[in-house]
């Protein structure tokens, strides 16, 4: 969360500082609202059929050919034990850049992109250790929107993103 609010200030036209806003792109898993940084985020596409891969994760789901690149497809919704998953018309893959490389989520659907300021910004709470809140930037809060942050990079390990590096090969 630090790394949010912390930013450096930037400097107005009339030599006084503010700290900016950032924007994050918000999407539904299940009951909940999360945002992640607009940065790392390439394009939005239907969910479309996947080549399967043999022996992989339940979570990732397969690869697709995307414009000459073969982008491995993970689904959020059972990477993080989502029951009763559904793929319907609402059901969305966000093309991102992971650690450089190029990688498909797929999340229940996609709302808008939002601004948050520092004092938009809250820390995750602390879960103890039943509950990974590793992946948690924080809490965005927009009138009566509470929206879970979260850093993909964080969230996806080592071994997972290499997983999708072999899918991809």
């Amino acid at each position: 969360m630090s790394e949010l609010i912390n930013e450096a200030p930037s400097q107005k036209k009339d030599g006084s500082t503010q700290k900016e806003a950032r924007q994050f792109l918000a999407f539904t898993l299940g009951q909940e609202e999360y945002g992640l940084d607009l940065l790392q985020v390439q394009e939005l596409r239907e969910y479309e059929k996947v080549t399967q891969i043999a022996n992989a994760p339940a979570f990732l789901k397969g690869v697709v050919n995307l414009r000459g690149i073969i982008v491995p497809i993970m689904d959020m919704r059972i990477k993080l034990g989502f029951d009763n998953v559904i793929y319907n018309e609402l059901t969305v893959v966000i093309i991102l850049s992971i650690r450089g490389r190029t990688v498909g989520m797929v999340v229940d659907s996609v709302s808008d992109v939002i601004n948050l300021s520092p004092e938009d910004l809250k820390p995750a709470p602390e879960m103890g250790t039943a509950v990974g809140t590793d992946y948690l930037i924080g809490l965005g809060t927009i009138d009566e929107r509470m929206i879970i942050l979260v850093d993909i990079d964080r969230m996806m390990s080592s071994s997972e993103i290499g997983l999708l590096t072999q899918a991809a090969a």
